[in-house]
């Protein structure tokens, strides 16, 4: 499986980047994992909210693969179990969807454009997240879901 993590703002903390790159790391022999990070716009310098939405959502559009099962990850999305997860991933690969991509917005949220491009949309609450932190809680999850589908300890 190839998945694709884009994320609006770069990790500027060394305790995320490391995080996330231990995940990355134990995900190696699961799947194939990228991160695509998009610039951060900044509303006053872009004209407004919108103007920077957008901007940022086409970079985000740019950065999906083609043909990618696309999930954004927002607080009125589907919560869904650690079971139910990986249940989805391994329902994905059976219909033979092995290019997935996952959506981290900015703190404004995403453009509609980037709404309608996602094929269903993931909540991990309804909690508000900051993106470096739910960056590293999607990595976990997604690693903590190819162990229960592999019956490998870990996910208890």
């Amino acid at each position: 499986m190839n998945i694709t993590v884009v994320a609006v703002g770069k990790l500027k903390e060394r305790y995320w980047s490391d995080a996330c790159a231990e995940y990355l790391k134990r995900l190696q022999p699961y799947a194939s994992v990228v991160v695509k990070e998009c610039a951060d716009i900044d509303p006053a310098k872009a004209g407004g909210t919108q103007a920077a939405l957008e901007k940022e959502g086409a970079a985000i559009l740019a950065a999906i693969p083609s043909q990618a099962y696309v999930v954004l990850l927002a607080i009125e999305g589907k919560a869904r179990s650690s079971t139910e997860f990986s249940a989805l991933l391994d329902h994905l690969a059976l219909e033979g969807k092995s290019r997935l991509a996952f959506i981290i917005g900015g703190s404004e949220g995403v453009c509609p454009e980037v709404r309608d491009r996602a094929d269903e949309t993931l909540s991990f609450g309804p909690v508000t997240l900051p993106h470096n932190l739910a960056r590293v809680v999607l990595l976990e999850q997604v690693y903590r879901a190819f162990k229960i589908l592999r019956g490998e300890p870990y996910h208890k």
